[in-house]
């Protein structure tokens, strides 16, 4: 089968009216067409195949080869043909996207598998799927893919379950989303469904909701200062010029013939108090360098049941890995920490997700940053897969006062102050983050007294304010 008419052609047509001008393109629609026809064929031929078999209460095989895929088009106009480019699936992974896609573009295709049994008056166990409530369609379950690839062969019946394994990459990189199954029931039950990500990017091109569920467990960073808000130590700063050649001449690198001898991706631990500036450095890059750095979420991503921290950091990385983000963990040592002695099955459990998560890291192609207080909180064996350790120590007084200066004397609302910033500075050692938060409460204190003075009491009012919460005083 091959695709027909010149796809590059319709690129040429009138736009489309309403928004759908810059969405969905026809080269899209006419790839889709084909692949739904080679769906269909193969739906038919392996019920013919089926019922013939039934029928001559034979023990010959039935014909096992599906029907050739339509051959995909040179170019690679359309976001979906580009998509399985990409992608690289091969016949039976192409045939499980398509059938999972049918529900969205084409569900009449699917009521063949409607048809029921005769003798007991219900659908066909083999053909599996679920009789949606609202949408009124048939919904294919892994049975009915099962069926499309394998028929009555229990050996390919076998090989092809690997696929519906959590750890195949149509599930990693969450072009499928394994649905939720009952415990009591076998997993081929869990309805085929495609990301709705890969439905809103890759075929209508609209911008998609990354990422769309409200229990995701990362958090995009943004922030609306540059480099000269932040106040680093010389020493800091050289740190960072291997991460930040990295992520400018990485991809580079790893495209040259003998970049095999690397690893993937480039891992980082900033360490340092609490202030002094790891998630602002963290943002800029991300900033400088044009990419999205996300802030993992541990209170979301830690899990009390046995094999739940892992699945919620493979989503993660499924979706770091695809948009080439930043991926940030923050108080990291919390879950990167040294394994313990093994006194019960807590212990190797625990263990056993530490090591799994050490070899997740090392694996990921991204940038990984991790944040902690304390270096020597880290396993060993973590630490030797790091390619950079940046040093984030809390500011030396000429540091503190640059930071209060460029705070306090740099704005368009208050007078600068009449007290000397150089006493405070040598007084009260804080960490930037710290400061900043004494800037932002003596502001809002001056605006509410309609003043345009920031005053020493307010200001030691701030300090002390903010040493209460470490339980300090001034």
């Amino acid at each position: 089968m091959e695709y027909q008419g010149d796809l590059t052609s319709h690129l040429s047509e009138q736009p489309l009216s309403l928004d759908l001008a810059n969405s969905v393109l026809p080269a899209d629609a006419s790839v889709l067409e084909c692949e739904l026809a080679w769906l269909e064929q193969c739906i038919n031929d392996r019920i013919h195949a089926y019922f013939r078999k039934e029928e001559a209460k034979s023990d010959t095989s039935e014909q096992e080869a599906l029907p050739q895929p339509p051959n995909l088009p040179a170019s690679s106009e359309g976001r979906y043909v580009s998509l399985l480019q990409q992608l690289k699936l091969n016949t039976a992974e192409r045939l499980v996207l398509i059938l999972a896609l049918a529900t969205y573009l084409k569900p009449q295709l699917l009521d063949i598998f409607f048809a029921k049994n005769a003798l007991y008056q219900r659908i066909y166990s083999e053909f599996g799927g679920i009789n949606a409530k609202v949408h009124g369609g048939f919904l294919p379950t892994i049975e009915t893919a099962l069926f499309l690839l394998a028929g009555q062969n229990l050996s390919k019946r076998l090989f092809y379950m690997t696929v519906f394994r959590p750890e195949h990459r149509l599930f990693r990189q969450l072009i499928l989303m394994p649905m939720p199954v009952n415990p009591d029931e076998p997993f081929t039950t869990g309805i085929l469904m495609v990301s709705p990500e890969l439905v809103e990017r890759h075929i209508l091109g609209v911008s998609a909701r990354t990422p769309r569920e409200l229990d995701f467990p990362a958090h995009p960073l943004t922030t609306q200062k540059a480099w000269s808000d932040l106040v680093l130590t010389s020493q800091t700063a050289n740190q960072l010029e291997e991460l930040q050649a990295w992520l400018e001449f990485g991809e580079q690198l790893q495209a040259k013939e003998d970049a095999k001898q690397f690893k993937p991706g480039y891992r980082s631990l900033f360490y340092g108090p609490p202030g002094t500036g790891k998630t602002l450095t963290a943002s800029l890059l991300a900033k400088q360098y044009a990419r999205q750095v996300y802030r993992v979420d541990l209170s979301q991503l830690v899990s009390k049941y046995i094999g739940e921290t892992e699945k919620n950091l493979e989503k993660v990385f499924a979706e770091a890995e695809k948009n080439n983000w930043i991926l940030f963990f923050d108080e990291a040592d919390s879950l990167f920490a040294k394994r313990s002695q093994i006194n019960n099955s807590n212990d190797r459990y625990a263990n056993q997700g530490t090591a799994y998560l050490l070899q997740r890291i090392e694996d990921c192609p991204n940038v990984v940053i991790l944040a902690s207080n304390l270096k020597d909180n880290f396993d060993q064996a973590f630490i030797r897969r790091f390619q950079s350790f940046v040093y984030f120590p809390m500011p030396s007084k000429r540091e503190r006062l640059q930071l209060w200066q460029q705070g306090l004397n740099h704005s368009s609302i208050f007078r600068p102050p009449s007290f000397s910033l150089e006493s405070v500075a040598e007084q009260f050692e804080l960490p930037g983050g710290v400061i900043s938060n004494v800037i932002r409460f003596v502001s809002l204190m001056a605006l509410k007294n309609n003043s345009t003075e920031i005053t020493l009491p307010q200001l030691t009012q701030g300090i002390r304010r903010e040493l209460a919460k470490e339980g300090k005083s001034v």
